[in-house]
């Protein structure tokens, strides 16, 4: 595999190591709701839920809606709390619409190991912006993901759009 050198990645893998290994068996979600907004790269903060940047993106913007509650399931969620991430879901779109002009979206949720959650026991949602020739022969050919935008500043563009409204 050939390396495309993403080296504002590391300022996120940063906040991570290092730190107390009590903490390296917490969930992601929940550990990110406990940093600050810009750490943990948390866009919104709402009353059941909140939105935060996939540090790994699969394109630029990519965003992940998550219960602070830690539930796996999302059939043992009380109905408020689905209604928020419903309603984050539809916010994330418009926002992302503004702030990037994607073509389409993904948008979808992995639940269980099995179905390849890579945190299989805090439900979360991902939505991720797309544009018509945003896989191309890098992703097939030499098995790398380029993106056009760093991973600060797709935070700072995203935030700057979710706040100042849609």
């Amino acid at each position: 595999m050939k390396i495309l050198w993403n080296p504002w990645r590391y300022e996120y893998i940063k906040t991570f190591t290092n730190k107390n290994e009590s903490n390296s068996k917490e969930c992601l979600f929940c550990r990110l709701q406990k940093q600050n907004d810009d750490e943990a790269l948390i866009v919104y903060r709402g009353r059941k839920a909140f939105v935060v940047m996939n540090a790994y993106p699969y394109n630029s913007g990519h965003l992940m809606i998550a219960p602070y509650e830690h539930i796996g399931d999302p059939s043992q969620l009380d109905l408020e709390t689905t209604i928020e991430i419903s309603e984050l879901v539809k916010k994330a779109i418009s926002v992302l619409r503004q702030a990037f002009h994607p073509d389409g979206f993904n948008i979808g949720a992995n639940i269980g190991r099995a179905a390849g959650a890579g945190v299989p026991d805090h439900f979360h949602i991902h939505v991720v912006p797309r544009w018509v020739g945003d896989s191309n022969f890098m992703a097939i050919i030499a098995n790398t993901k380029p993106l056009p935008i760093g991973l600060r500043e797709s935070y700072e563009v995203v935030k700057k759009h979710w706040v100042n409204g849609v």
